[in-house]
């Protein structure tokens, strides 16, 4: 299990927290204030933003969850801690959303690259920092889905998320011949975070996101240091129209078949 050392970078970013905790653990509906992302894990900079979840009982109302989300707008456009936190970094602000828990796999198409299926529960239960709770909800879901969800649907999900990924990889030399070169690099992007997906699954530990924190993740929570060496390679391009492309695909699908395994 992976050990959060959390960290503000400014006392503003602290002092935003706080704020945000005093004011949603007075109200009856919430089970938990979770710091989470970057400040979570320590790695924050002045630049970045107080992400929080708050998390909510599975059979809230939809009015009742409306009516929250009105009440913290109003909270955060009127205290002057939040016009602080803007000041203290160029993109610093607060990130917060609403979860009820309750997880379900989202549409996974063709094109779309990776759904956010194992970012949600990872960011939510195992790469978060419990700033205030209340009852047993939250323990209630940490036993639920960690250290991993069920085998059954792990199978099934690496089954599905592997076809994705070698489907776009497939397309690649297609487009490559029709001078289509933008497209497959596009499919070529999707490929890559449908592999680190697939790997994550394989390797039955959640994700922390498929577009940033890559050496983090490979290097330090999954303890690969030698496959990172080998992904930023992937997108070095010297000369776009060509079969460079095809060539990185070709990399990215001998790593598939290496490192993914059910």
């Amino acid at each position: 299990m992976y050990i959060c050392h959390p960290a503000y970078p400014t006392p503003r970013h602290e002092y935003a927290a706080k704020s945000i905790t005093g004011f949603f653990s007075n109200l009856p509906e919430v089970k938990a204030v979770l710091l989470t992302c970057s400040c979570a894990r320590g790695k924050a900079t002045s630049n970045s933003c107080v992400d929080i979840s708050i998390l909510l009982p599975a059979d809230i109302h939809s009015d009742q969850k409306r009516e929250l989300e009105i009440a913290w707008d109003n909270y955060f456009r009127t205290e002057d801690v939040f016009k602080l936190l803007l000041n203290a970094g160029k993109f610093a602000n607060v990130d917060l959303d609403f979860s009820t828990g309750l997880f379900q796999p989202g549409k996974h198409g063709w094109t779309s690259g990776p759904d956010e299926f194992e970012l949600e529960i990872g960011n939510l239960l195992a790469y978060s920092v419990v700033l205030w709770e209340k009852g047993h909800y939250l323990q209630s879901l940490k036993a639920q889905w960690l250290p991993y969800y069920a085998d059954s649907l792990r199978k099934e999900r690496l089954a599905m998320v592997r076809r994705y990924c070698l489907n776009n990889l497939n397309c690649i030399q297609f487009y490559i011949e029709r001078g289509l070169y933008f497209q497959a690099f596009h499919r070529l992007y999707n490929a890559f975070g449908e592999f680190l997906q697939a790997l994550f699954i394989s390797k039955r530990i959640y994700p922390i996101a498929y577009d940033k924190w890559i050496k983090e993740q490979i290097v330090e929570i999954l303890e690969l240091p030698e496959l990172y060496e080998r992904l930023p390679g992937l997108f070095e391009i010297s000369r776009f129209e060509s079969d460079e492309i095809f060539q990185n695909s070709r990399e990215l699908t001998y790593l598939l078949e290496t490192y993914v395994h059910d």
